[in-house]
């Protein structure tokens, strides 16, 4: 099939900074226009529309994950994040049963309030805080510490490979080899993490996983381990982050849930919806297909817009203001659909909601000072660059 990027001239004109900084203007330019449009600038082609988003991510065996290019595998090896068809699921199935609300609910729910009251006692003293880094991230960290079973490593040494594994992921996909650093860090985690495997039962989410894991190898139940990580962390830190800059730049809504916490689980799904800590998600076409105006050969990379499918405005109405009483909450695509939906969709909801009910039980003063800094931004991942903070200093229980 001969391609025809020459008819997208509105897309011609999007630059990164513009994906980066403004998406949601870019969205809503392209959407009726060119709702599947190829961006030079990101050598990609880029859909905006719901419906056609929902359809490539249900539609595995045209759009695939599984391709030469895909960073991530390059640089952990196959996972169910890497694979598609009946591999996905030898990969992914293990990792389900640990993943179901109700296990998420009686395994986590203890350990992630405790680790969020902890944090909360470390900065009350201090009377201002950066919570991005201060509490989002180590949440996310903690929780995957817990769900991996690495109780015995500090903090800092996995981050510090999470780091680099990250590092080596986002070379790969600006056209780099992997780097020796990010072998390195994928190999101290494997170390790491072999012990795991090794105690069985029900010790951790990982050592259950790999007892229901038929068929595959240590070193395949790492690479899904790494690939866990990545995402318990990356889109948690963002999930909990955008969600309090939400409430900040939405005052009336804030005091409103300071007095009725049981809104908190419906702040926290729009916000999912107005701002996806992972903006977009990545396929490649396995075969020459027209979607749209668009005819795109086999092996091109085809780039899911979730922050423009969830501001689509034949599904969200007046698509750009938070309303937490939308009455189609549950219909973001910020989870992804199709086989690739996210496997931790359950245990980040009971972060992102718990995190919110203590902050704002603790510290009902929290005021934002710096609102600039805390608005999200990101090419692929979307999150406030700082969220500084200043409450009424308190002693610690």
């Amino acid at each position: 099939m001969q391609s025809n990027k020459d008819y997208f001239t509105l897309g011609a004109t999007i630059t990164i900074p513009d994906l980066e900084n403004d998406v949601h203007a870019v969205c809503h330019k392209l959407r009726p226009v060119e709702p599947v449009s190829w961006i030079p600038a990101t050598e990609c082609w880029l859909i905006t529309d719901r419906a056609m988003c929902i359809e490539v991510m249900r539609d595995a065996k045209t759009y695939t994950v599984d391709h030469p290019g895909f960073s991530t595998g390059q640089v952990v090896g196959p996972s169910m994040l890497s694979l598609d068809g009946k591999s996905h699921q030898a990969h992914r199935s293990p990792f389900e049963r640990p993943f179901r609300k109700r296990e998420v609910e009686q395994r986590f729910r203890e350990p992630v309030g405790r680790f969020i009251a902890e944090l909360i006692d470390g900065m009350l003293k201090n009377g201002e805080a950066e919570l991005r880094r201060d509490f989002c991230g180590p949440i996310a960290v903690k929780t995957m510490i817990e769900a991996l079973g690495m109780d015995e490593k500090p903090v800092h040494d996995v981050l510090k490979m999470y780091d680099t594994i990250v590092d080596a992921v986002t070379r790969v996909t600006a056209g780099e080899p992997v780097s020796a650093e990010g072998r390195a860090a994928f190999e101290a985690l494997s170390d790491s993490l072999l012990p795991v495997l090794k105690r069985g039962g029900h010790t951790s989410l990982l050592a259950s996983a790999a007892g229901a894991a038929d068929g595959l190898t240590n070193d395949e139940i790492v690479s899904n381990a790494a690939v866990l990580l990545f995402g318990g962390i990356e889109t948690t830190e963002g999930m909990i982050a955008n969600a309090l800059y939400h409430l900040f730049s939405h005052p009336e809504i804030l005091e409103q849930v300071k007095v009725d916490q049981s809104l908190i689980p419906a702040v926290v799904e729009e916000s999912l919806r107005m701002e996806p800590a992972a903006s977009v998600v990545d396929r490649y076409t396995t075969v020459d297909v027209q979607l749209g105006d668009a005819m795109i050969p086999a092996g091109e990379l085809v780039r899911i817009s979730l922050v423009g499918a969830n501001r689509d405005p034949e599904t969200f109405p007046n698509p750009d203001k938070f309303d937490p009483t939308r009455p189609n909450l549950q219909s973001h695509v910020t989870w992804a659909q199709g086989p690739h939906v996210c496997l931790g969709l359950h245990l980040a909801r009971l972060e992102a909601q718990q995190s919110l009910k203590q902050l704002l039980t603790r510290l009902p003063d929290l005021r934002l000072v710096d609102e600039e800094k805390a608005r999200p931004t990101g090419l692929v991942f979307r999150k406030p660059q700082g969220l500084f903070v200043e409450f009424a200093p308190q002693q610690s229980r």
